[in-house]
């Protein structure tokens, strides 16, 4: 008998009951499958029926078909979710919780909340399943920085800078060409703009704010006291409106929305300038990110997209006067090679960069 496994929950296949990973839902037992409409709940009793509390630290990973090698010295600590299916599946010594192939990122690490919402890691330290185009620090060194974190504080890491949202009607896509690989994707459209889902699901206010800073790639880490900030009902909703029923795609435009909710939804007095004037004096925050209003914006027209790039203290950025160190751009990204060997309905979750 096969094991899939996430800490101490366990689920088990057999020969004669093989896992599907498909468009068409999970099979885990007999009568019993993981549909893109499951419900929370329901998830939470077919896949993780139960689980070790008290740890101390956790390394939620959203993953695909990427190498998972990197997180071999951790993977007692690592609590995989895989929506590849059989074929894409992590190595044998990492074992994983399977999940339906939609809602990038945004709808696994979500799940991971609501299904776990009362045994929460004291530090969890979200990531994708490649983190190497977004981060240059290795995992132990993230992990020591991820608990360092205190009650209200988002940790990100370089070398890829905080960055700034402020479409609120709708993200301009053929504005941005370096974003071609996300819009010319199939997408699953949202009816309610950005500003209509931040205000009813995320800031619960009727107010606007002029931005919000994000962390591109969504990598970081939070103590549970701030998830918990907010009841598990806000969760379940949050979810239930950005990734299941009509929004239970491959790549939901929402996907692309909650990337640029998180840090806001976890401290919206650090990561929301709700006017002109919110914007902080100092380049950068106690916790050394870009302070608040002081994001990095995207140029409109640009072919390509690396960010503000920061090793150390020095940082790419139109806000900073300290002289940039810049990434190549001669060379492709790796990942949107592969993105261009893959169907639509192979991609889960691409490395979003803007």
């Amino acid at each position: 008998m096969e094991q899939a496994k996430c800490n101490d929950g366990i689920i088990t296949r057999t020969h004669e009951t093989p896992l599907h990973l498909g468009g068409q839902g999970v099979k885990l037992r007999e009568g019993a499958r993981i549909t893109q409409d499951l419900q929370p709940q329901e998830l939470e009793s077919l896949v993780n029926p139960t689980r070790q509390r008290g740890l101390e630290f956790e390394i939620v990973v959203s993953h695909y078909n990427e190498d998972l090698t990197w997180l071999k010295q951790h993977s007692a600590e690592c609590c995989v979710y895989s929506k590849g299916g059989e074929k894409n599946a992590p190595e044998p010594s990492l074992k994983y919780t399977p999940l339906p192939n939609i809602g990038r990122e945004g709808h696994t690490f979500l799940n991971h909340i609501v299904n776990q919402y009362d045994s929460l890691a004291e530090v969890t330290l979200f990531v994708q399943g490649r983190i190497d185009d977004h981060v240059d620090m290795t995992l132990a060194e993230m992990k020591a920085k991820a608990m360092t974190t205190v009650p209200g504080q988002v940790t990100t890491y370089p070398f890829r800078e905080l960055e700034l949202f402020e479409y609120w009607e709708g993200i301009p896509w053929d504005k941005y060409p370096c974003w071609k690989r996300w819009s010319s994707m199939a997408t699953q459209k949202m009816s309610e703009t950005p500003l209509e889902l931040f205000q009813k699901y995320i800031s619960e206010s009727n107010r606007t704010p002029v931005s919000i800073g994000f962390a591109p790639g969504a990598i970081f880490a939070v103590r549970k006291e701030t998830i918990k900030r907010h009841s598990k009902a806000f969760y379940e909703r949050l979810l239930q409106k950005m990734f299941l029923g009509e929004m239970a795609h491959v790549n939901p435009e929402t996907g692309h929305y909650m990337e640029r909710f998180w840090l806001a939804m976890f401290n919206p007095d650090e990561y929301v300038q709700w006017d002109e004037s919110d914007v902080s004096e100092a380049e950068r925050n106690k916790d050394g990110q870009l302070a608040k209003g002081r994001w990095y914006r995207t140029p409109m027209g640009s072919a390509v997209d690396l960010g503000a790039v920061r090793r150390g203290e020095e940082i790419d950025s139109p806000m900073s006067p300290i002289s940039p160190v810049t990434r190549s751009s001669s060379t492709p990204d790796s990942s949107e090679t592969e993105l261009s060997m893959m169907t639509d309905d192979e991609i889960l979750e691409p490395k979003t960069e803007g």
